[in-house]
């Protein structure tokens, strides 16, 4: 038997997460195209979900087997493909979907979108447009908890395409230099936008780049949720024994486009194909099955994921526009009373 695996209840846990986050962004996608519903909604051709909108779709392992050793106390930095980091996190899934659609009861009353979506009531920091400007927000964290002497870390997810901008090397340079409290998680999905990210990365990659600087990195497959949850618990409590930054290089792959209306006909069908038979969530549930648990136990659980997203939806969809006033609030003044 696979020794990664954890005990029954954590390893049903661990399949929630992944299968919330894969309803979650079915949902999400459907409703930004105005499509008919996966599960089950009627055709409206009304599309809910404005502005871009990038999928974690196929990369559901990574979030779920990291954000599972994270206390609320914990800090995370996201991406602007951040859904299920914000799941994972323990951020309330009605609010998120109310936040895509617009609304005023949205994590950020429907201004922000997708990608400025923030929780930290439990710890989540916001997920960012800008590729790589999570890494420096995540040493400041850390190095607050640090300063402050908190009994927290910090969690700085980013795609293999942040490796290759300025702020990689000068967030993980700082880091290592303060002995800060932080896990780097490249979630390598191997596409940079459109284009695919090994012809434009020089060298061995996120890995071989963090150790130059004398951070400990581990590579793990990021398809393989018990995998992932067993080597981030290592590293989780390698940092907050104070041991300083670690990196874990999680190997994926992004299943859609870059954005959901992206059909990605720039990438090879046979290279999807081949990835398709990878997939997270059906090799999780394999992986249950074998050791013994009940089929019943994991359909149910795909179930209730279904529902609370349907009701999610429901919720959104009938959630009050923000206010017009709204507009001038949480901005920067200059000064010169042009908002008032």
């Amino acid at each position: 038997m696979d020794s990664t695996f954890p005990d029954p209840p954590r390893a049903l846990a661990l399949y929630r997460t992944m299968a919330r986050i894969r309803a979650f962004e079915n949902a999400a996608e459907i409703a930004s195209q105005g499509g008919v519903s996966a599960y089950g909604q009627q055709a409206t051709g009304t599309v809910r979900v404005r502005g871009p909108l990038h999928l974690s779709t196929g990369q559901e392992a990574v979030p779920a087997g990291v954000c599972a050793h994270l206390k609320p106390a914990d800090y995370l930095t996201s991406t602007h493909r951040g859904h299920g980091h914000t799941l994972a996190k323990g951020a309330d899934l009605d609010r998120m979907m109310g936040e895509l659609f617009g609304k005023a009861t949205g994590f950020n009353g429907g201004k922000g979108g997708s990608m400025h979506i923030a929780d930290f009531s439990v710890g989540m920091l916001g997920a960012n447009g800008v590729v790589a400007a999570g890494l420096p927000i995540a040493v400041g964290a850390a190095h607050a908890q640090k300063l402050q002497k908190r009994d927290a870390i910090t969690v700085c997810f980013f795609g293999d395409g942040a490796i290759n901008r300025g702020p990689f090397l000068e967030a993980l340079n700082w880091a290592q230099v303060y002995r800060l409290p932080v896990l780097f998680v490249c979630e390598d999905n191997r596409w940079s936008a459109t284009t695919a990210s090994g012809p434009m990365t020089a060298g061995e990659g996120a890995s071989a780049r963090a150790e130059a600087l004398s951070i400990a990195a581990t590579q793990v497959d990021g398809n393989d949720v018990f995998a992932v949850h067993a080597t981030a618990a290592r590293l989780v409590d390698q940092v907050r024994s104070g041991n300083g930054p670690r990196l874990l290089h999680a190997m994926t792959y992004r299943v859609k486009g870059h954005v959901s209306v992206d059909p990605a006909a720039y990438r090879d069908p046979a290279e999807l194909a081949a990835a398709l038979e990878t997939d997270p969530i059906a090799r999780a549930r394999a992986v249950c099955t074998q050791h013994g648990l009940a089929t019943a136990a994991i359909d149910a659980i795909d179930a209730d994921a279904h529902a609370e997203v349907e009701a999610a939806l429901a919720a959104a969809a009938a959630a009050p526009w923000p206010d017009a006033g709204a507009a001038f609030t949480d901005i920067q003044t200059t000064g010169a009373g042009q908002w008032h």
